[in-house]
């Protein structure tokens, strides 16, 4: 069953990030919004684990919040809005928000 994780919270707080990471399925995406864009800083170790992602797991974010914090974008991270979003809850068998 593929699943839609969701995370907003700042990855430089909690574990919630590296938890997600540990349980990511192969058909499963992460959809990175609010403060968990902060895991895109580049050269962090956040930016790291992500990178090292198998590429068949689809990393999503939040183009508004990345673009709010002046974030870049890598290669592999594909930018929603918010109707972009709503279309990955529903692509998804579920959605589990990191709360």
């Amino acid at each position: 069953m593929a699943t839609l994780h969701v995370l907003s919270h700042s990855p430089f707080t909690d574990s919630r990030l590296s938890s997600c990471l540990r349980i990511l399925g192969g058909q499963d995406a992460l959809l990175l919004c609010g403060d968990a864009v902060y895991a895109l800083q580049a050269g962090s170790a956040q930016w790291l684990a992500l990178e090292l992602m198998p590429e068949r797991i689809r990393l999503y974010a939040l183009d508004e919040d990345v673009r709010a914090r002046g974030l870049a974008s890598p290669p592999r991270l594909t930018m929603v809005d918010y109707s972009g979003f709503v279309a990955l809850s529903c692509q998804y068998d579920k959605v589990n928000t990191w709360l």
